[in-house]
């Protein structure tokens, strides 16, 4: 055990194979060479509109070298990264550091309330619609929660968004009592789902359910979304020890907060909610790491947060390393990918790329970051 204390959380390998690329390099960087040489060669010398034709071609092709150069550069040696999750759970069992995850939403008509509820139960939400239909989307996924969390840890269900879940997955009908738990969890789902989207589509919360929760009395002084005062709900309470599920586990916690908005002065989008949601989640659990992400997005890995923790928590370059950015992936995409939506260069090549040379960039979700790097956001 001591020996494997000394291993690393993860490593570093650089692509192989690389002599195939450099020769593909190599021959651009000498047909570049050509169209230049061919260009200085044909110099026109007498006629303006000609001139003028040679220049727009010549530095045309000048931008596409250097656009070129800068892409070669990013490319030529990428490095690949692996953790060794099982390495963590040897070293440290179950006693982590503790990750508050923040989502983001703008605008319940764009981003609609169904969306955020299926992205994690354990988030600090901000809400820069100001929309009490997202608040009480969160209301009706806590109760949810309570039961879909037991049957995740159950059936070691993956992805845990329940939307993405039972989109792609089948009815066990092999194993009767799976086949039934099954069934009643996504009637449940269904449920919860068509409730919200009931509501959404009335555009307006319903008196019997206002007189469910004391923080629907936080819209009856709000103006519009653009000017309302600072709503800050915490619907699960982590620390209290009845915040439990339906099998008796303690609930994450879990936090709405629609920060304070005056037309006079800017917010500063996501910047700024980023700033709110750190504040407000310094005096609930303070946790060291956070978790980024978009409304419209999940993690189709339950073990993510272990990879999160393998790069922060190794003791050799662990203190190196600022934030992780996982790759983004889109469904429902076209038959051959017409709009280039799944960004395989980007995903499989570039960011690689970048990480080798001195870090990939951040994209702006799904970011695991320790909480000092945003001391100067």
């Amino acid at each position: 055990m001591g020996e494997k204390s000394n291993l690393p959380l993860f490593e570093t390998k650089s692509a192989k194979n690389r002599f195939i690329f450099g020769l593909y390099t190599l021959s651009i960087f000498i047909s570049i060479c050509f169209i230049l040489y061919f260009r200085i060669l044909h110099l026109p010398v007498s006629k303006t509109a000609e001139k003028l034709a040679w220049l727009g071609a010549f530095f045309s092709e000048l931008w596409f070298a250097f656009y070129w150069f800068l892409t070669i550069v990013i490319r030529w040696n990428p490095s690949y990264r692996h953790t060794f999750k099982d390495r963590l759970s040897q070293r440290y069992g179950e006693v982590f550091p503790g990750l508050d995850v923040f989502v983001c939403t703008a605008d319940p008509v764009i981003e609609p309330p169904t969306m955020v509820v299926s992205t994690k139960m354990s988030i600090y939400l901000s809400d820069d619609g100001g929309s009490d239909l997202t608040f009480y989307a969160l209301l009706e996924a806590s109760r949810f929660s309570r039961k879909w969390l037991p049957f995740c840890r159950e059936f070691n269900v993956e992805p845990r968004s329940p939307e993405a879940y039972f989109r792609k997955a089948v009815e066990p009908l092999n194993d009767s009592i799976w086949s039934e738990e099954w069934c009643s969890m996504k009637n449940s789902y269904e449920d919860m789902k068509k409730q919200i989207e009931t509501v959404a589509e009335l555009g307006r919360i319903p008196e019997d359910i206002r007189k469910q929760h004391k923080g629907f009395l936080e819209w009856d002084t709000v103006s519009s979304q653009r000017d309302h005062q600072t709503i800050l709900q915490i619907v699960i309470d982590g620390r209290d020890p009845m915040a439990l599920d339906n099998e008796g586990q303690p609930l994450p916690t879990l936090v709405y907060l629609a920060r304070e908005k005056r037309p006079q002065y800017n917010h500063h989008f996501k910047a700024g909610a980023m700033n709110a949601l750190i504040r407000v989640s310094s005096r609930i659990s303070n946790a060291p790491i956070i978790l980024n992400v978009d409304c419209d997005m999940y993690s189709n890995n339950a073990d993510s947060v272990r990879d999160v923790l393998c790069f922060f928590m190794d003791e050799e370059n662990g203190d190196e390393i600022g934030f992780v950015q996982f790759p983004q992936n889109f469904d429902n995409l076209t038959t051959n990918d017409l709009y280039s939506s799944s960004f395989n260069v980007l995903n499989k090549v570039e960011l690689h790329g970048m990480d080798d040379n001195g870090g990939t960039s951040a994209l702006g979700a799904f970011i695991g970051e320790r909480q000092c790097s945003f001391g100067g956001l």
